[in-house]
């Protein structure tokens, strides 16, 4: 009996030393992995167990790579020309963003702004991301009036203007910016893509693939999902400057282009542009001596201040004129609103990953969008 019992307590033992090694170990793992610079760890371990699984990473090698401090697929970021005072808004779209998307993924996010960013700021937008974040300021020369501009001539443009943002100074420096000179800021020169993202938006279904990476594989340069026309007023000169820029450079337009779809039959101007509040972009594109070219054309004909012409149509002119339809991508299957338009993908009101109506959702109908589907 006496044998019997102590067999017992130095079973005990041993089974208690032997739980304690373990949690000891298991201890050691995971401060290893939280303090390894290079993400190895428990981690690592458990991105090879899924990276068969599409809803951890889709197409990638493993569930590393779309870590936090993972080396990612493709060189891309979501990027926002932001102030301070949109930080409630922006908070909105990244929450969003992270439940539908980037909390698997965890591509970086870029933020610029013409002012300094505020601590509130920066710590409310590192609160909703494991992924990394970096906030920038505009260079000089970038947000602004350029030397050649007759600001006296641009005031009064402002102060008769009857169209939206008509009166605002400050937005018309944002789309020369958008225009000309986001894709050469010092935090986006690494960068192959980027997703331009902004505030009070909404995004209604989960992505279960990764849209920089289908792109790359795909050879494709530019992704859109609303295309509404512009308003003729903010655009009264843009169309014919663009046909004297191609009558002047007409080596530099695609052979196989996409000018069906901004010129009509007749030469005049549909006023067709994808709306850039959503857009991902092979940012060679805009790096490209054609879109630099036509951009310093734009720019020294001042139509940013004497009209109000917006990175919209300036970014959909140059896909016409520089791609081919092949190159260009219509993300169909992502829903999304910006104030005043949205799109919902068919069938999000009964089945699906997609909350939202498609009957509100009516930016499919516009007339560009179907034109868009009949241009070959």
């Amino acid at each position: 009996m006496l044998t019997s019992r102590r067999l017992v307590v130095v079973s005990k033992l041993l089974g208690f030393i032997a739980a304690l090694v373990l949690l000891v170990h298991m201890g050691a793992v995971l401060f290893s992995s939280r303090n390894n610079s290079s993400s190895h760890g428990i981690y690592t371990g458990w991105g090879s167990a899924f990276s068969n699984f599409g809803k951890y990473g889709g197409n990638a090698q493993g569930l590393n790579e779309y870590s936090p401090q993972g080396v990612k697929p493709v060189k891309a970021a979501l990027v926002a020309l932001i102030r301070n005072d949109d930080l409630y808004g922006m908070r909105q779209a990244i929450r969003e963003l992270e439940d539908r998307w980037n909390h698997k993924y965890n591509y970086p996010y870029i933020f610029l702004n013409d002012k300094p960013f505020t601590s509130e700021f920066k710590q409310g937008i590192r609160d909703l991301t494991k992924a990394q974040v970096q906030f920038g300021i505009l260079e000089p020369g970038t947000w602004g009036y350029p030397s050649w501009i007759d600001q006296e001539k641009a005031k009064k443009e402002r102060e008769t203007a009857d169209y939206i943002k008509g009166h605002s100074e400050s937005y018309r420096f944002m789309c020369r910016f958008q225009s000309g000179f986001v894709h050469k800021h010092p935090l986006l020169l690494d960068l192959e893509f980027y997703w331009r993202i902004e505030p009070d938006v909404h995004y209604y279904c989960d992505i279960d693939y990764d849209p920089f990476l289908y792109m790359k594989k795909n050879e494709l340069k530019y992704g859109w999902n609303i295309a509404p026309d512009e308003y003729e007023p903010t655009v009264r000169t843009l169309w014919n400057t663009t046909k004297d820029f191609m009558q002047k450079n007409p080596q530099m337009i695609a052979k196989k282009n996409l000018l069906d779809w901004v010129s009509n039959p007749d030469g005049t101007y549909t006023k067709c542009h994808f709306w850039s509040n959503f857009e991902i972009v092979d940012l060679s594109l805009y790096r490209s001596p054609q879109y630099q070219a036509f951009f310093d054309h734009l720019d020294k004909a001042g139509g940013f201040f004497y009209e109000r012409w917006g990175d919209a149509p300036i970014h959909s002119l140059a896909v016409a004129m520089f791609l081919q339809k092949s190159q260009v991508h219509y993300f169909d299957d992502i829903g999304y609103y910006h104030p005043a338009m949205s799109h919902c993908p068919k069938g999000s009101k009964t089945s699906g990953k997609c909350v939202c109506d498609p009957e509100k959702g009516w930016s499919n109908d516009f007339g560009c969008a179907k034109r868009w589907r009949s241009v070959s």
